[in-house]
């Protein structure tokens, strides 16, 4: 899944620095907006606003971490 979210959000947002220790402080409005967008759209969850935090966007692994969450409260 980490894979597929990295190559998603390469696409959707070239310009910023994936694998940076501290992703949210890169990210703009447009930026989390994007990666909650495309997120949703590819695994079929919901993200929203309350999802859009430093905690859930500090890192990939967070960001994957958040969607693994989503997607498994969904079979349950």
């Amino acid at each position: 899944m980490k894979s597929r979210i990295i190559e998603l959000l390469s696409a959707a947002l070239p310009m910023v620095d994936l694998e940076s220790d501290f992703l949210f402080s890169e990210l703009d409005s447009l930026g989390v907006t994007t990666i909650l967008m495309v997120l949703s759209e590819e695994y079929g969850i919901t993200l929203d606003a309350k999802d859009a935090t430093p905690k859930n966007l500090r890192t990939i692994d967070s960001i994957v971490q958040m969607v693994e969450g989503k997607v498994k409260s969904l079979k349950v």
